[in-house]
């Protein structure tokens, strides 16, 4: 008898347990028959968001190849009836367009490394130094972010005008490099490094200098390829800025080409557009080699 109620309570014991198994097995299919709607649907309006997003610079893409009249002829048509390699041609044969974006690289460059040197320095003076009325000076300076850029305009051509630094790089590039946002987002990341790193690195005989610039230097390549990129950028978009300061052809930064050939060849608006494109380029090919870094650095930032 013992046996058999043994074996008995084996067996059901086995068929409890294929049954288990066959609901677990069944379970996914019934939420993937449940939710696949919702994942068409989610799929349906990415799909939508992306294509909203693009299709501006498709279309510039796209306009660039078109004739004098046919970026703007109505009734609207997408893709040009001939399409007109040349234009990117000439304007890439353009000595002032390359000039100017030349120029422009020469001062987006100068402007990160800047702005990355400083602000970095600043950030650490904020993250690891004690010195008088601190707190005081970073409230100030956090206060600065809210302050719109146009409303400080006007003041700062009359500094720079007073300096004598109109029409040269140095007006370009100077007047921006301290930026309060950048010095929060490096300090942020700063106060995060362990501080027995700093202390093993003071026992061994090491300055504050030294410190920053063998022990956090290297370990700030998270938040300067954000920062950087941010700057980089900044920079090769300004406009206000360079048309107010900035008076020499030979000196014009790209927007302020663009601008100037827009009101001198106002027909020639397929010309425009593949300018438009050859100067968007770069700051796309940046983007898309450093948009992993970009995204996961961003993300552990905000995690610390």
């Amino acid at each position: 008898m013992s046996v058999m109620s043994t074996s008995t309570g084996v067996s059901t014991a086995m068929e409890t347990s294929d049954s288990t198994k066959k609901e677990q097995a069944a379970a996914p299919q019934f939420h993937r028959k449940q939710w696949w709607p919702v994942i068409l649907i989610k799929g349906l309006f990415g799909a939508i968001f992306i294509f909203a997003a693009l299709f501006p610079l498709l279309w510039m893409v796209i306009a660039g190849f078109k004739a004098k009249t046919e970026v703007v002829q109505t009734p609207f048509q997408f893709f040009p009836e001939v399409w007109h390699w040349e234009n990117y041609a000439r304007i890439a044969q353009d000595p002032t367009f390359i000039r100017a974006l030349l120029w422009t690289l020469l001062g987006a460059l100068l402007f990160m490394t800047a702005s990355l040197t400083v602000n970095s320095l600043a950030a650490y003076a904020f993250a690891r130094l004690e010195f008088r009325f601190k707190k005081i000076l970073w409230v100030v300076m956090i206060t600065t972010m809210f302050i719109p850029g146009m409303t400080i305009l006007l003041t700062s051509f009359i500094v720079v005008t007073k300096l004598r630094m109109l029409d040269t790089l140095a007006v370009l590039v100077i007047p921006g490099v301290a930026n309060a946002g950048m010095i929060f987002f490096i300090r942020q990341f700063y106060l995060s490094i362990p501080s027995s790193l700093e202390e093993a690195a003071m026992l061994d005989g090491c300055g504050r200098f030294q410190i920053f610039v063998r022990l956090f230097l290297p370990l700030s390549k998270p938040p300067f390829v954000v920062m950087g990129i941010t700057s980089f950028l900044g920079y090769w978009n300004a406009y206000v800025w360079p048309i107010l300061t900035i008076t020499s052809p030979e000196k014009y930064q790209l927007q302020q080409y663009l601008a100037t050939f827009r009101s001198e060849r106002t027909s020639e608006l397929g010309l425009l557009m593949a300018g438009s494109v050859l100067s968007a380029a770069p700051v796309i090919i940046i983007f898309l080699i450093f948009q992993r870094q970009i995204i996961g650095n961003i993300k552990m930032s905000g995690l610390k």
